[in-house]
């Protein structure tokens, strides 16, 4: 039996809930691809304040969800196969802990996982201004395999709604995976762009 296209994500707790509930729902139009989904204490308050959404209803959009502090599940296994981990969005607490092995939830454990099985690792890493201490985190992070994919603004796709933006960097973490996002606008395919011979 093939074993199934799994895909982790966690969510913590900085702003931008609405990247990881809207990655969920992309994932459930993929057939044949499971979304294994383990939330942090912060990311529950920032899902409550930000949507309109309880944490059971963004819970169901997942395949399976895990406990926080479940630290003998699956995805704390590297023997369980995965295409790696997204953490959208990533707090700074959370890259911390990513970058120094600090795992002491199934989210950091499962992020450390990803590493020593050499499997992708994005981390929507989501605050403004950046200390140099962010910075060095983020660096280490991406010294370790990690990719760094803060949700920074577009303007080529001339976006004109909240959902466009989302969408643009829902599409960029998908791409990483080999996923095309619905209406996902690339360089070059946005009408600004178009380049003409003659």
């Amino acid at each position: 039996m093939p074993t199934p296209n799994r895909l982790i994500v966690g969510m913590s707790g900085a702003s931008g809930a609405i990247l990881g509930i809207e990655l969920l729902k992309a994932l459930q139009t993929f057939p044949g691809w499971e979304s294994h989904l383990v939330i942090s204490g912060g990311a529950r308050r920032t899902i409550e304040h930000e949507t309109g959404l309880t944490v059971k209803e963004v819970e169901a959009l997942a395949t399976r969800c895990h406990p926080l502090d479940d630290v003998g599940a699956s995805i704390a296994s590297g023997t369980f196969k995965t295409h790696g981990m997204v953490v959208v969005p990533c707090s700074m607490k959370t890259l911390a802990g990513v970058a120094t092995g600090y795992s002491d939830n199934l989210l950091l454990r499962a992020a450390d996982v990803v590493i020593k099985e050499r499997r992708k690792l994005v981390l929507v890493a989501r605050e403004s201004p950046l200390s140099p201490l962010h910075l060095r985190n983020m660096q280490t992070a991406s010294e370790l395999g990690a990719i760094l994919l803060p949700p920074v603004l577009t303007f080529y796709n001339h976006p004109f709604t909240i959902e466009d933006m989302t969408r643009h960097i829902v599409g960029k973490i998908l791409d990483i995976f080999g996923l095309e996002m619905p209406r996902f606008q690339r360089w070059g395919e946005a009408g600004a762009s178009a380049e003409r011979c003659g």
